[in-house]
């Protein structure tokens, strides 16, 4: 699916793609994103669960701040040369895409060799010590990668939570990654964590209903982001009256 001009300024409430500056595309089964070459403006741009392939487009973001790749379909770390000219770019997230191969530690040594400027790379905060070591561990790219990148990938993801659903049956720490993920954008947003003790644990809801529901809470989470103070509004109305009904029901039970 390809990003349009329509998506963007619907999803960013910008009337112009020059003005855009925050732009939300979590889950979107996206396969092109070139419309981004249209975008000088963007600070922060959240592109993961989707199907980018190449990270050429985003090269003309020059006030690129933020950039959140988590399980695409980027194939090499080549394309980390066209991230190189990006001088405010602060944080990455890159993790689950094909370019991170066998060894997380040459690929965080290859990313933050040719990033030292980074802050965080895949919610990890990067030290002094790990830039030493990445200019004689990591691998330097020189040159993009050599092959047609127009933003263009090959495969459509499936249903965005039921794919999720299908990697936390098979690999719990994708979960891990979602929640972390989502934590940063409730950081965003100014939003409270739910306390850990509300919600029980996998070891003790290991369900598919359980997986099913986390996952659904996730991306409630990371969706909300697309709300305005109205729809937030609306947001905490219908939660609040949901609370009230399923306490009523719980003394209901109790009394019973």
């Amino acid at each position: 699916m390809k990003l349009t001009r329509k998506m963007v300024l619907t999803r960013a409430k910008a009337s112009e793609l020059h003005s855009v500056r925050k732009l939300n595309c979590w889950g979107s089964r996206l396969t092109d994103i070139s419309i981004c070459r249209e975008m000088p403006s963007l600070e922060v741009i959240t592109l993961s669960v989707n199907s980018v392939s190449t990270l050429e487009p985003v090269s003309r973001c020059r006030r690129l701040s933020e950039l959140y790749l988590r399980r695409n379909r980027i194939p090499s770390l080549d394309e980390l040369f066209y991230l190189k000219g990006l001088p405010h770019l602060r944080v990455l997230w890159l993790a689950e895409n094909p370019c991170c191969g066998p060894s997380p530690h040459l690929y965080r040594m290859t990313v933050l060799r040719n990033l030292p400027h980074l802050q965080k790379l895949d919610n990890q905060a990067v030290t002094e010590e790990e830039l030493t070591r990445a200019l004689m561990e990591g691998d330097e790219i020189t040159a993009a990668p050599d092959r047609e990148g127009t933003g263009q990938g090959h495969q459509e993801l499936p249903d965005t939570l039921s794919s999720i659903s299908s990697a936390t049956e098979t690999n719990p720490d994708t979960l891990s990654c979602m929640d972390e993920e989502a934590d940063c954008v409730q950081g965003h947003l100014s939003l409270k964590n739910p306390a850990r003790d509300r919600f029980p644990s996998f070891s003790q809801r290991d369900t598919e209903s359980s997986h099913k529901n986390r996952n659904v809470l996730t991306a409630v989470l990371l969706l909300l982001r697309e709300l305005d103070v109205e729809g937030l509004e609306a947001v905490q109305q219908v939660v609040s009256s949901r609370l009230q009904l399923l306490h009523r029901q719980e003394l209901q039970e109790d009394t019973e």
